[in-house]
């Protein structure tokens, strides 16, 4: 149940500690926060996916330090028990990165669940919003880190070689293909040596919401062929929409634990 309904949150907004971690690419012009602060679901708190990433590395999204997520986490006040529900306001679905990013840290992918359809979907529906602060009181949140959902650039390489995990690319096809220019400066085009491209809105109805189970199904196999094991990675251009592939993916194989390449072709395409 990585999924739930806007319906569902509705009827359990109490019940639940609720993220807005709404990105937008660079080019978009859009503020996720000044968004945020005019309108948002109830008790939502905001969660900035470039500020609460490495800052020591000019790699965009990348994951921090396990005392450092800790205290993040414990001064937004979520306990390690909390049912979380992560909802974005983006055309990217980047609900999915802190999905990915509470289930590496630990937190129980049982109680983590991004809203289907997101705030496009509960606006057009009609439900309330509010532009009231959230008050958060401190907790003690204690991580425990699942290194092995990870993949860093030599393992990357190693498995160019050795084809140990199928890695699978996010991006559209015309920035896999290298058919137009990074829109992230500094990158070559193109993409990874024997990755497979999956472009994360062929995933997404026009709601926002994810396709139905069997569509997506179909969508996997017409990449993977039917071997529809857990060994598969997902990439990026900066780690955001491989976490859509990687939601996508769980739906449709329960024992699937998120795996993703941080650096995505942020490191790798380095000119």
């Amino acid at each position: 149940m990585s999924l739930v309904s806007t319906s569902w949150l509705e009827n359990n907004l109490n019940k639940v500690k609720i993220f807005d971690s709404s990105w937008h690419m660079p080019a978009t012009k859009r503020d996720g926060y000044k968004e945020y602060t005019k309108e948002h679901i109830s008790n939502a708190i905001f969660f900035d996916l470039d500020q609460n990433s490495d800052q020591s590395t000019d790699l965009p999204h990348m994951l921090v330090k396990k005392d450092l997520w800790e205290k993040i986490i414990s001064s937004m006040g979520i306990s390690n028990d909390d049912r979380i529900i992560i909802y974005d306001n983006s055309d990217v679905i980047s609900s999915c990165r802190l999905w990915y990013n509470l289930i590496y840290y630990g937190h129980s992918p049982k109680i983590v669940h991004v809203l289907d359809g997101g705030l496009k979907k509960w606006k057009s529906e009609n439900r309330k919003l509010t532009s009231l602060p959230t008050k958060n009181i401190n907790s003690q949140y204690i991580a425990k880190e699942i290194k092995s959902l990870v993949k860093n650039k030599n393992e990357i390489n190693e498995n160019i070689l050795k084809n140990k995990f199928k890695l699978v690319d996010a991006r559209s096809e015309e920035r896999f293909y290298g058919r137009i220019k990074e829109p992230r400066a500094g990158l070559r085009s193109g993409s990874i040596p024997k990755s497979l491209c999956l472009p994360y809105k062929h995933l997404i109805s026009q709601d926002n919401t994810f396709k139905n189970k069997n569509d997506i199904l179909n969508i996997f196999k017409q990449i993977l062929g039917e071997d529809m094991s857990t060994n598969v990675i997902f990439s990026c251009g900066s780690g955001i929409t491989a976490s859509v592939l990687a939601l996508a993916y769980s739906l449709i194989n329960n024992k699937y634990m998120p795996i993703i390449y941080d650096g995505s072709w942020a490191e790798y395409g380095k000119i």
